[in-house]
């Protein structure tokens, strides 16, 4: 009997316990109904060491869960990868992972990934160095825009490097000094691609019209350069006559008139326009350095999507709305698994209760609508998409468990919208969604119960589709969008490198020539400056002071030779003609290029004449403001006749130098330099290698004077 009874008492024991358990099941949070995010991301776990959620597909496709699973097989230990939105892991993910490990009870390596990137890793009863260093590294040292594949996958390169806490001290280090800079991006998105396509739109076209204006501009200053050096246009000279008397000026100081020294021009030497035989083929070469500078660009901006290359499917695309619909389908409350639950068991069955005595078809559906789910975070998107697979008519509300707030989408049943606006007063934000979420949810189905019941059902517009996942990702073509604009931009760059190239060089010729070393001139004496494109100014500045030292020195010279003196005092008689017309001992306003060059040269010579008397005869032919021609040479004179000996310089001798050019006195001062020997006036029998004496009788002859 003993016996009997303590078996008799265990029985009842065990019923009791039982029963309680039965009781106390269908309230816990271990329901097999209704499990926890724990036991439910333990479970998928379970099926596959790698689970991706179906609430991201645009950032993270369901389908790229094979490359997570290949990618920690390279780590060694058994390896559970969880890629989870956000908002999944609360603040916390380390919680998450260790209440998973709870649940599943495997040992191994544990990682939380999200859209954000990687959130946490954490080892269970595994030896894997460098695992906490990884994670700091990964996170410092990834671009902001890495996918979680990417960062998964760089993770595990670190780890597997073995120099893990190096490599993360180095991260933390740059980012330090970076500071809140989040430095370059690892993936082209749309508004680099513009950028992209304006850069590339400069230089298709600014280069190639640099080169091509800055090598015509080289090519035609070296034609100028030789036409000068062979002597410049051909001057044609007429046939003297006496004319006697006084014209009018002309040349800026010289006058006018059929005396001696007077000629006409035709083009000869001088280059003229660059020939267009030689243009085509550069502006074709300018063609061809534009295409390949295209073709460049398009190797070197070869992405085509923003991201990791992708693509979700459409199973991906329909996996949650088929979820929600299913679940929604045998519950008309559906809380989302993956999120953390902000309604206990006693909340839960209140609200499923309130569902059921409704007058009116109301379903609840506390999930997230994160911006890359399948409706790209468009709540009436996925109402529409959850109403088409529930075919039937229901007021819709979601929640969202990580904020709290509430929307509304009512398919057709009889209640009235507008008292439903703002009820509860603060739904679209209700602060802790832990405390306030299951109040707000019971506070609304009160007011669905109260509110007035319209005639018919209406039903919400139509809300515009999603982005195509593809498309969203795809880029713009290089040679499209601020191409155009580029291209505008080139062209102005060109011509602003092109007159910043062509002043530069100007300036530098300008250098060069001052700097340039002077010839000995007699007795060791250094040769007086004689640039081969003299200013105005330069030539009135000079003309004062050559002339005011011809003086000095006729009144200082003692007892010169009597040729000597009469060859000074002819010269500095014909310059004063030239450029003294008032006879007031100043230079004359209207004095123009030709007639101060020549008075320059006369000066020049009249000093020769006292200090040498045998080499001031003559001047070089190329420039008479080298001075004198002691030497003579070979070259083709002016007047397009045969090569003959004409006088030159020293320098000349050796090397032909440039020839004089001036501007034409009618033009001001400001017109283009031409050859010497062009323009009209008695300097330009200088260019047929006349001498001094014959030079001073003709701007006498010019100028009427006996």
């Amino acid at each position: 009997m003993r016996r009997a009874g303590w078996v008799l008492v265990t029985g009842w024991l065990a019923v009791l316990f039982c029963a309680g358990a039965v009781q106390a099941a269908p309230a816990g949070p271990d329901a097999p109904g209704d499990p926890t995010q724990y036991a439910y991301l333990a479970a998928q776990l379970r099926k596959s060491p790698v689970y991706v959620s179906d609430q991201i597909p645009r950032e993270v496709p369901r389908s790229t869960a094979p490359s997570f699973a290949r990618e920690a097989r390279r780590l060694g230990v058994p390896t559970y990868v969880m890629v989870l939105p956000h908002t999944s892991y609360g603040t916390e993910a380390d919680g998450l992972l260790a209440g998973v490990h709870d649940r599943l009870g495997r040992r191994g390596l544990y990682v939380a990934l999200s859209d954000s990137g990687l959130d946490a890793a954490q080892t269970y009863g595994v030896d894997l160095p460098g695992t906490a260093d990884a994670v700091s590294e990964s996170v410092y040292a990834m671009p902001y825009d890495a996918t979680p594949r990417e960062v998964f996958r760089h993770f595990v390169e670190v780890v597997s490097s073995g120099q893990a806490h190096q490599r993360a001290e180095e991260a933390r280090a740059a980012h330090e000094d970076e500071g809140l800079d989040d430095g370059p991006g690892l993936h082209t998105d749309t508004t680099e691609r513009e950028n992209q396509s304006f850069v590339t739109g400069i230089a298709v076209l600014g280069i190639p019209l640099t080169v091509l204006l800055v090598t015509v501009h080289s090519l035609q200053r070296r034609r100028v350069r030789r036409a000068a050096a062979a002597g410049g246009a051909v001057r044609v000279p007429a046939a003297r006559g006496g004319a006697q008397g006084g014209g009018e000026k002309a040349g800026g100081g010289m006058k006018a008139g059929n005396g001696a020294g007077s000629a006409r021009q035709r083009p000869g030497g001088y280059p003229g326009p660059f020939p267009r035989a030689r243009l085509l083929p550069l502006m074709a070469g300018a063609a061809v350095l534009g295409g390949l500078i295209a073709f460049t660009a398009s190797q070197v901006f070869d992405d085509t999507t923003s991201g990791d290359g992708s693509r979700p499917t459409a199973a991906d695309m329909r996996a949650r709305i088929d979820r929600v619909s299913a679940g929604l389908r045998h519950d008309p409350l559906y809380l989302d698994p993956e999120s953390r639950s902000t309604l206990d068991g006693a909340e839960r069955d209140r609200l499923r209760k309130r569902l059921r005595e409704l007058d009116v078809p109301v379903v609840i559906a506390a999930l997230p609508t994160p911006p890359d789910d399948e409706s790209g975070g468009s709540t009436e998107l996925l109402a529409k998409h959850v109403h088409d697979r529930l075919r039937r008519d229901a007021l819709m509300v979601f929640a969202d468990p990580a904020t709290g707030g509430i929307e509304l989408v009512n398919y057709s049943t009889r209640v009235d919208d507008s008292y439903l606006v703002d009820r509860p007063r603060d739904r679209t934000y209700t602060g802790p969604a832990e405390e306030q979420l299951g109040r707000h949810l019971d506070e609304l189905l009160t007011y669905v119960g109260k509110a007035p019941r319209a005639k018919t059902g209406g039903r919400p517009y139509d809300p515009p589709p999603a982005a195509d996942p593809v498309e969203e990702k795809a880029l713009p073509g290089l040679f499209t969008g601020d191409f155009e604009p580029g291209m505008v931009i080139g062209t102005f760059a060109a011509g602003l490198v092109f007159g910043l190239v062509a002043a530069a060089r100007a300036v530098a010729r300008r250098l060069v020539r001052r700097r340039r070393p002077e010839a000995p001139g007699a007795g060791g004496a250094v040769a007086p400056a004689a640039p081969d494109r003299p200013t105005l100014s330069w030539l009135r500045r000079t003309a004062r002071q050559d002339l005011d030292a011809l003086t000095a020195a006729l009144e200082a010279a003692a007892a010169p030779p009597e040729e000597a003196r009469r060859r000074a005092w002819e010269c500095l008689d014909a310059a004063a003609l030239l450029i003294d017309g008032d006879s007031d001992g100043r230079i004359d306003a209207d004095a123009g290029p030709v007639g101060l060059t020549c008075a320059v040269v006369l000066a020049r010579a009249g000093r020769t004449a006292l200090g040498e008397p045998a080499a001031a005869r003559h001047v070089c032919h190329r420039n008479p403001l080298h001075g004198a021609a002691r030497r003579r040479a070979t070259a083709r004179p002016a007047d397009g006749g045969p090569a003959r000996s004409l006088p030159v310089c020293e320098a000349c001798r050796v090397a032909f130098g440039p020839v004089l050019r001036l501007r034409s006195s009618g033009s001001g001062g400001r017109g283009g330099y031409v050859p010497y020997a062009t323009l009209p006036g008695p300097l330009a029998a200088l260019g047929d290698g006349v001498g001094i004496d014959q030079l001073t009788r003709d701007v006498r002859e010019y100028f009427g004077v006996h």
